[in-house]
């Protein structure tokens, strides 16, 4: 048998749709229920469905009334702070197509992303980078202001025409930008019910910030559509002062990265009465740190696999936790397989590259005006994601890494490519070369390693890295090399650096 896991076909997504309307749909029903607390040591910021509702429908004529048209795309620079929320919806629900981006990122960084996707405007809050720009910048005051417009219309058509984009890592070093379909957001239907165990009157915090795609999916957009309560951390709030937070808002599912999860920890036993279990995703949850949650906790730490390109398709869930040392399942509405490197699929047990059925309806369109790009990660019928795995006959599929050299950081994959090019801008810096390491069981790094004629403090490592690069993208650890082992054709072999380390 080979390693195909069919889960069944999922339902037809209804026509004509809109993302947002899709998003707010619960509210009619519940207006008065609280669809959003912000949380923070002095207090809360609240908000309704009914109110919810009016501020993204008079974003999106606010948005319109600034001459954008449908199909144009806008690009977010926007802070932890709920316009994040409400300029993506309003944007969706006026069929133009917002861009968020992280508010880390520099001004060097972004101006690389302006000129992929060509935005027509950008709205930008208090204090978030931004690069020179010829384009129309809405400020935060505008987008406070345009809350109280009147509704617009929802803009209804194709489900699979274009909602919105986000930016992903090209191995190239280049950002990719992911088009993805109002469509998207009914094929989150299968991560509901096969990863979050999510209910009307659940209470789901997400521990990102609003600017973070896991936390706009899994923490908004999510919650949303289901009725349930979305609680998310004010700027500023760390890892220690998340327990008392979930518990004073009677959290029942608490998602994050995994090193929140081990902040959290570290930090003391946390103490949270109403919570069901925890959900993680972004990079691959340790063992260890899964053990130690459930026993201090006495909740479990459901995990999902997934991508920028597609979410999330493989998870455990309450109703059907992962066979020890998985990932879990398909969702049930997925097709997966493992290939080989003919592109067919391996018998079971076997190690191959995890792909899924280009038909999911969580698929992206594909790469903004990249169309090689794309092809080169269809074969066939399937989409090829570039994590390895293996399959047993019951579907279950154990994760075996990377099949190339991006690496993982805070639930951003990253281009090695991206930040070596950075560091070489530095003038004490001949070659360079970026991985991610082990430094404790679990617990893995960006790493730089680098020739030059003379040492270089880290401290000054450190800063110039960070006025060129956002912060996740970072090295935490620098070596002086004498050389960087290569191929005999000369390229850089990025997996032979950790050997590079001392012990």
């Amino acid at each position: 048998m080979h390693a195909i896991f069919d889960a069944g076909a999922p339902a037809p997504c209804p026509a004509p749709f809109n993302l947002a309307a899709h998003v707010l749909a619960q509210a009619d029903a519940r207006p008065d229920r609280i669809a959003l607390s912000i949380l923070s040591p002095t207090g809360s910021e609240r908000w309704s469905y009914a109110r919810l509702v009016a501020a993204v429908r008079g974003v999106a004529t606010g948005l319109l009334g600034s001459g954008l048209r449908p199909g144009d795309r806008v690009l977010l620079r926007l802070g932890n702070e709920v316009d994040f929320p409400l300029a993506f919806l309003g944007a969706v629900a006026a069929g133009i197509v917002p861009v968020p981006t992280s508010a880390q990122l520099t001004a060097g960084e972004v101006d690389k992303l302006v000129r992929i996707v060509r935005p027509a405007a950008i709205l930008r809050g208090p204090g978030v980078a931004c690069p020179e720009t010829d384009l129309p910048v809405h400020d935060g005051a505008t987008l406070a202001a345009w809350r109280g417009n009147p509704p617009a219309a929802w803009d209804m058509g194709d489900p699979d025409r274009l909602a919105y984009i986000v930016f992903t890592s090209g191995t190239s070093g280049v950002p990719r930008a992911v088009m993805h379909a109002h469509r998207a957001i009914w094929a989150r239907r299968m991560m509901i019910a096969d990863w979050y165990g999510l209910g009307p009157d659940d209470r789901l915090a997400h521990a990102g910030a609003f600017n973070w795609t896991y936390t706009l999916g899994t923490g908004l957009l999510d919650p949303w559509t289901t009725g349930a309560t979305a609680l998310i951390p004010a700027q500023g709030v760390t890892p220690a002062q998340l327990p008392l937070l979930l518990r004073r808002h009677e959290a029942t599912i608490l998602a994050a990265a995994p090193g929140v999860f081990r902040q959290m920890l570290k930090a003391g036993t946390p103490d949270l009465p109403r919570l069901r279990h925890g959900l993680s995703a972004g990079e691959k949850l340790a063992d260890p740190l899964r053990a130690a949650w459930q026993e201090a906790t006495g909740t479990a730490i459901y995990e999902a696999f997934g991508m920028s390109e597609c979410s999330t398709f493989i998870s455990a869930a309450p109703g059907s936790p992962a066979a020890p040392g998985t990932l879990g399942r398909p969702q049930r509405g997925r097709r997966v397989a493992i290939l080989g490197a003919d592109g067919t699929p391996v018998d079971w047990d076997e190690a191959g590259e995890i792909a899924v059925d280009r038909r999911d309806p969580g698929l992206m369109l594909g790469y903004f005006d990249a169309p090689d790009a794309t092809a080169r990660r269809m074969s066939g019928t399937w989409f090829l994601t570039g994590d390895r795995g293996a399959m047993a006959a019951d579907g279950s599929v154990t994760y075996l890494g990377r099949a190339d050299d991006v690496m993982t950081a805070g639930g951003f994959r990253i281009s090695p490519v991206e930040v070596e090019a950075a560091l070489l801008a530095h003038p004490g810096i001949d070659e360079a070369g970026v991985t991610e390491v082990e430094v404790r069981p679990g617990v893995r790094v960006i790493a730089a390693f680098w020739t030059g004629p003379e040492a270089i403090a880290d401290d000054i490592l450190d800063a110039f890295a960070a006025e060129r690069l956002a912060r996740y993208k970072q090295p935490r650890l620098w070596h002086r090399c004498e050389t960087l082992p290569k191929s005999a054709n000369g390229k850089l072999l990025r997996r032979a650096l950790a050997d590079l380390l001392p012990g």
